[in-house]
């Protein structure tokens, strides 16, 4: 990272527009135990260090970048956050369009209306209200699209399956990871990188991530994608011998097929770096896992309804919690509501300690920043009416 300011902007491909700089949105202040680590510090010198607070009108929405209406799960422990700024969410999804069918040739035509019904550009806006620029927010978003590449190809939706999923989830991760070998076998790997859509994207999505991150966040986050490989392993291999794990043994499986990778970049979003021993400690850790964890189980439980309408068994936490535990769908619903609220309550209390504990303007910021995208994750799954609804438990 440049020692001046802290930024290093991505290096656009050739074709690439040139960036946008568009102002980012505000964000609201969640939860008392956060309050003070979201509002940032005060004083001479530290208006850099919070994030940016939109001062001008919103600009009327475009039709595409209209949020779908959607109600929150009843008693969810959740903050509220503003509408994304709809000229972000505009440009970022013209962008990840053109570089999805132009740059990277991820699906065929006929999954258009599920790549424009995932709604990524405004996911990625409310995620990461600190971004500098758009260039900043489509590093998360490239990645974001590429996840999801992998885990729909190989692993669920559109031809994935348990069988073989080792062998193909470690040639993918070599897109991230770069394979080291002889003259003789390189060229053979790099042209497997250009064989499938997932190692398309993987491989594209990590080139523009290194050329804006320092060597440590690369590093980072393929460290924690290699952790998500290892959770979709875990649950191939509980499908495979039609197991149903104890919900401990699914929570910890959950730990590790996670969001994790996400909001862990928050810091090469925002443009700057927490350092490497400061993200490394134990404390930081703990705060990281909780945030995966919690965002995580959002998914479990709004995407409940469209896994049971799917073909087979699907493992969410209801799932577990109802057939490990004897209780109704109902019961089980609630009761992993329950979990995900007791997640996030810890979240914010250990964020709080690490805040205080470590008063360092990137330790505050990265906090934020984390809270930020915990919010923006159940605001686009709560709001994502196309591919979600909520069961009639209440």
């Amino acid at each position: 990272m440049k020692a001046a300011t802290g930024v290093r902007p991505p290096v656009p491909s050739a074709s690439a527009p040139p960036p946008v700089d568009i102002p980012a949105a505000g964000v609201r202040t969640p939860g008392a135990d956060v309050e003070r680590i979201l509002r940032g510090p005060s004083g001479l010198g530290t208006a850099g260090l919070r994030l940016a607070r939109r001062e001008e009108p919103p600009t009327p929405p475009t039709p595409s970048a209209v949020p779908a209406e959607g109600n929150p799960i009843p008693g969810l422990y959740h903050h509220p956050v503003p509408e994304p700024d709809p000229v972000r969410v505009e440009e970022v999804s013209r962008r990840i369009k053109a570089w999805a069918l132009d740059e990277v040739d991820l699906y065929p035509e006929e999954w258009e209306e599920q790549f424009d019904g995932f709604s990524v550009g405004r996911y990625m806006v409310a995620c990461h209200p600190d971004a500098p620029t758009v260039d900043h927010l489509m590093l998360a978003t490239r990645l974001m699209v590429a996840e999801n590449a992998v885990d729909d190809c190989y692993c669920e939706d559109h031809g994935g399956s348990p069988i073989g999923l080792g062998g193909r989830l470690l040639l993918a991760h070599t897109a991230l990871d770069a394979l080291h070998t002889t003259q003789e076998y390189q060229p053979r790997w790099t042209e497997s990188l250009h064989s499938d859509a997932p190692r398309r994207a993987y491989r594209s999505a990590m080139e523009y991530f290194v050329q804006a991150s320092s060597p440590s966040q690369a590093d980072r986050y393929r460290h924690d994608m290699a952790r998500l490989h290892m959770g979709y392993l875990a649950e191939a291999a509980w499908a495979q011998t039609d197991h149903v794990p104890e919900v401990w043994e699914y929570l910890t499986m959950r730990q590790f097929n996670n969001f994790r990778p996400c909001p862990t970049i928050t810091d090469t979003v925002g443009g700057y770096e927490l350092p490497a021993d400061l993200h490394a400690r134990p404390a930081m850790q703990r705060v990281i896992a909780l945030a995966g964890n919690a965002t995580t189980i959002v998914n479990d439980l709004y995407s409940y309804t469209k896994e049971l309408a799917g073909p087979g068994r699907h493992l969410n936490l209801p799932v577990v919690i109802a057939e490990r535990e004897g209780l109704s769908d109902r019961d089980a619903y609630l009761k992993a509501v329950e979990v995900h609220n007791d997640l996030m309550h810890d979240f914010e209390a250990e964020a709080a300690a690490v805040a205080v504990a470590f008063p360092v303007p990137t330790v505050q910021r990265f906090l934020r920043g984390v809270a930020a995208w915990v919010d923006g994750n159940h605001y686009w799954h709560q709001t994502n009416t196309f591919r979600y609804s909520l069961p009639d438990f209440w």
